[in-house]
């Protein structure tokens, strides 16, 4: 979808230059803070005009009262709701869709990374002439677990990956009109915003950020980072297939292997009892958890194909102010 096509379905807005995008979820506690340090960013950098468009991501909590309440001090502040929780990625494509500014600034809201990051951004931005301005973590935060957890995540999706993306990466990053273009262009609906953003090209260049530990409990647990890893392998690469298929002739070798074995032995020895049963049913077990393995990996990409084809929106629009 065009940058016009974008102003067609929200109407005229006034022209700016920058819009800053983040999402909502329990972000009630953090939201006074952030815009007021957006607002100061904005300032500092002598924008002609922005706005900050909060894409509201379903939350249970108050977040968009709240907003509508702060709106008063902050009129640059635009409030989409969406139907229903549609996940972080999909929120924040539909922030950068209805973004009517000429560079779009997307960031999380609870503070992890101040908001004046916005404007080392920028200023690289201008020195190097890059289309993509991004943030990743030199030094990852949090205990051992999740700095672990999370670097492990990049390594093991650019090493099954044919889309190389930069090691803990953030979600804050500086972009060109053109470049939102082409990315929102592509069509995916398996978001991974990570391996799509990379995948899109242009000229990008990373700035080192130093995140810190945002207070309460984050809703992106274990499980979760083990879901996105497994949706993000299978988005970007078919390498997990090819895998699936070696490790089936790895284990079929064996087998055929140890039955002829087995079978040389007898007529070597015919009087030497036929044994090695437990070790059969053992390789058959084996044999059926390859199998299902097997099956199973299938089963993500088919399921991949399928909501690739239904061609469902990815996110809906209940209100827009």
């Amino acid at each position: 979808m065009s940058h016009s096509d974008n102003l067609a379905i929200v109407g005229q807005l006034a022209p700016c230059e920058l819009s800053i995008v983040t999402t909502l979820y329990r972000s009630a506690p953090y939201l006074e803070r952030f815009l007021d340090a957006c607002t100061r960013a904005a300032t500092t950098m002598g924008v002609a005009g922005y706005e900050i468009v909060c894409v509201d991501d379903g939350s249970p909590d108050d977040s968009v009262e709240l907003l509508r309440t702060l709106r008063a001090r902050h009129p640059q502040v635009r409030i989409i709701e969406l139907s229903r929780n549609f996940g972080h990625h999909q929120a924040m494509i539909a922030g950068m869709q209805q973004a009517a500014g000429d560079f779009i600034y997307i960031t999380d809201c609870d503070l992890e990374v101040d908001p004046s990051f916005l404007i080392e951004l920028w200023e690289k931005r201008i020195q190097q002439q890059a289309d993509v301005v991004f943030g990743y973590q030199e030094i990852r935060k949090g205990g051992t677990v999740e700095r672990t957890g999370g670097g492990l995540f990049w390594r093991v999706f650019n090493a099954l990956s044919d889309t190389r993306v930069q090691e803990d990466m953030v979600t804050e990053r500086l972009m060109s009109r053109c470049y939102v273009d082409a990315l929102l262009s592509l069509g995916d609906r398996n978001i991974f915003l990570g391996g799509m953003m990379a995948w899109a090209g242009y000229s990008q260049i990373g700035v080192p950020v130093l995140k810190s530990q945002r207070k309460g409990v984050s809703t992106y647990t274990f499980a979760k980072r083990l879901r996105l890893l497994a949706h993000a392998v299978t988005s970007f690469s078919a390498k997990p297939l090819y895998a699936s298929l070696w490790v089936g002739a790895v284990a079929l070798a064996c087998s055929a292997a140890h039955a002829i074995y087995i079978v040389a032995n007898k007529l070597l020895h015919p009087a030497s009892t036929l044994a090695g049963f437990p070790s059969i049913v053992a390789i058959l077990t084996a044999m059926f958890g390859v199998i299902m393995l097997s099956l199973g990996i299938i089963g993500i990409y088919v399921a991949r194909i399928f909501v690739q084809t239904q061609g469902r929106p990815i996110y809906i629009i209940k209100n827009i102010e």
